[in-house]
């Protein structure tokens, strides 16, 4: 992973998963803090009141708004479009509906640590 100071945005509607990928996360080492959204909406709202995040970890399947409605609203903001956005997800039918929204990577859950790890280092280069 690259030795810069993330700081990564993972939405996830599911408390669990948001607690084992702030633990994945900031075991790296290259990670200096997680920010948490329960949904799309939630994420939008942090994304514009923060420029710092450099990352997105992204569930499809949530209330209010859903991984694929976020991730179309992320890439027509002009300050947000450049943002790598990896999504996660246990449904494997979602790859190529979030790839054509503007997905830069994608992870089938359960997730493992060095895959989450590989996928990092990769959209971030």
């Amino acid at each position: 992973m690259p030795e810069q100071k993330l700081v990564v945005l993972t939405v996830d509607d599911d408390t669990i998963n948001l607690k084992l990928l702030k633990s994945m996360l900031m075991k790296s080492g290259s990670v200096t803090e997680v920010v948490e959204a329960r949904n799309g909406a939630e994420a939008v709202e942090i994304l514009k009141s923060r420029d710092d995040i450099d990352l997105i970890l992204l569930d499809i399947i949530m209330p209010i708004m859903s991984g694929i409605e976020m991730l179309q609203v992320v890439r027509a903001d002009d300050n947000l479009r450049q943002l790598p956005i990896i999504v996660l997800t246990t449904d494997e039918t979602k790859k190529s509906e979030a790839l054509e929204a503007g997905a830069n990577d994608f992870l089938v859950k359960p997730i493992r640590n060095n895959e989450l790890i590989k996928k990092i280092s990769a959209v971030l280069i």
